[in-house]
């Protein structure tokens, strides 16, 4: 029987994909690839695949992951399976410096950005950066980790030699320029099947840990008790943004073959847009869905549903 097969590793952020899934009583299949084999004599079985593949997949011990995932898009396009977010959008989910160019090449602006192999490499290109704050990141990264802000190569300098220095899984660090917004927040627009959905501005005020998945948030145990405090949601849904802006992402998306993402970026203090990240691996944050009623997994099962009938009608051709 045709299925929808989900490609990825981490079984906390795809349930709630599967839950949706099974809300619409759609038959599918989890390839969970953290290990596993390649058949290249076999051929792949009829559906639609869809690959979650996460670029921080090595932080859950699952190092290999991407790699395996690689040669099973690779082996699915071959046979031309239908194949939501597949090998191209792969590269680009594992690489920050593959990100950056696509971006430019499609005429939108990123930030100054310099990759670096090796500690004084990283620091040649702290000073090349030219800019008097800029951060570093790992070119395979999610979730925001491996990104500090500097505000002196002597700082950066320390924390390299410091026990706290984070070693990039590929070896690449990228040094990057510090777009300051004039409020501490920074816009994530969600694209589904290559169109947007919403856009979602997330808080910066507390750090860079930008993950909207309900696993990746940490409640607040440091509140004395009887003490009400209401605070701003670190995620909130906003209603739109620029036309030209989305035009230019979808654009990109198209060229990319990437069906399922989402796009961060932030203003200046002279309203100039910077596009910093492209995330394949989406998620999405429950509690500013509910608040806006607009549910970003409910539309990716839908998406995956049309493309199962559709699949389907070529299969009884």
């Amino acid at each position: 029987m045709s299925k929808i097969y989900v490609i990825h590793e981490n079984d906390e952020w795809t349930v709630h994909l599967t839950n949706r899934l099974e809300e619409l009583s759609l038959p599918y299949e989890l390839w969970h690839l953290d290990e596993g084999v390649i058949d290249l004599t076999s051929e792949p079985p009829d559906g639609v695949f869809y690959s979650r593949m996460s670029a921080s997949s090595h932080t859950r011990n699952h190092r290999y992951a991407p790699e395996l995932t690689a040669g099973i898009l690779t082996w699915l396009e071959f046979h031309g399976k239908t194949v939501f977010n597949g090998t191209k959008a792969l590269q680009l989910e594992i690489s920050k410096i593959n990100q950056q160019l696509a971006l430019e090449k499609e005429s939108i602006r990123t930030p100054k950005t310099i990759g670096a192999v090796g500690r004084d490499q990283i620091v040649r290109a702290a000073k090349e950066i030219g800019a008097s704050s800029f951060i570093t990141k790992h070119n395979r990264a999610g979730k925001g980790l491996g990104v500090q802000l500097f505000h002196s190569i002597e700082a950066l300098e320390n924390y390299l030699d410091s026990k706290t220095y984070e070693h990039p899984v590929d070896g690449i660090t990228l040094i990057q320029e510090y777009i300051q917004s004039p409020a501490s927040f920074i816009t994530r627009a969600e694209f589904i099947g290559g169109k947007f959905v919403y856009a979602v501005r997330v808080d910066t005020s507390n750090g860079f840990e930008l993950c909207p998945a309900d696993a990746c948030q940490i409640d607040d145990l440091f509140c004395p008790v009887g003490e009400e405090k209401e605070e701003k949601p670190k995620f909130e849904i906003i209603q739109a943004i620029n036309i030209e802006q989305i035009d230019r992402y979808e654009a990109f998306l198209e060229a990319n073959k990437i069906a399922v993402a989402g796009i961060e970026f932030i203003a200046d203090a002279n309203g100039t847009v910077y596009t910093y990240d492209v995330n394949t691996n989406t998620n999405y944050n429950a509690d500013a869905e509910a608040k806006a009623g607009k549910y970003g997994m409910l539309e990716l099962a839908k998406f995956l549903e049309k493309a199962l009938v559709n699949e389907q009608g070529k299969i009884m051709v």
